[in-house]
C-alpha cells in the first residue's frame, strides 16, 4: 500500500514518527522538511493529487488541530478527509464516509494515540450501502 503524507510545520514531528512507526508501509513524503513555519494547504494539495492521479492509495496530513489542513483537502473532488482524534472517529470514518484522507490534529496527539488511530483506520473498510447513496450525494 502506498500512503501520501503531508503536514505542516506544526505536524512535521509527528509525521517523522509515523512513518518510522509504520516502515512496513510505502511513504509518498511531500513535506515539510521541518519544523520552520510553513503553510498548510500546500502539503494538502501535494497528498490529493497523488491520490486523484493514482499515484497513493490514500492519504494522511497532520497540521495542529487538523481543521485547517482538512478544510484544504476537502476542496478537491473525490477526497473526503477526515479529522479524528481517537481510533473509534477514525474507524466510522473508514466505515461510513469512505475517508480516503486521515487527517490528524498533531498539536493534540501523543505518538501512542496517533499510531492507533492511524493503524485503526488503515484496517477498516468501507461498509458502502446507504453510506454510498451518501457519498453519491456530495458529489453530484
Amino acid at each position: 500500500m502506498k500512503i501520501s503524507i503531508g503536514a505542516d510545520h506544526r505536524g512535521y514531528s509527528l509525521k517523522k514518527v509515523i512513518i518510522e512507526h509504520f516502515r512496513h508501509y510505502e511513504w509518498l513524503d511531500v513535506g515539510t522538511d521541518s519544523d520552520q513555519r510553513t503553510d498548510f494547504p500546500i502539503f494538502a494539495k501535494r497528498v490529493c493529487e497523488n491520490i486523484r492521479q493514482g499515484t497513493a492509495d490514500c492519504g494522511v496530513l497532520l497540521c495542529g488541530t487538523g481543521n485547517g489542513i482538512a478544510i484544504a483537502a476537502n476542496r478537491y473532488k473525490g477526497i473526503y478527509a477526515a479529522v479524528a482524534w481517537n481510533d473509534e472517529i477514525a474507524r466510522l470514518a473508514k466505515e461510513h464516509d469512505n475517508a480516503n484522507v486521515l487527517v490528524l490534529p498533531a498539536a493534540y496527539l501523543e505518538p501512542r494515540e496517533a499510531f492507533a488511530i492511524l493503524d485503526t483506520w488503515l484496517q477498516a473498510r468501507f461498509q458502502g450501502g446507504r453510506y454510498q447513496k451518501r457519498l453519491a450525494m456530495i458529489d453530484e
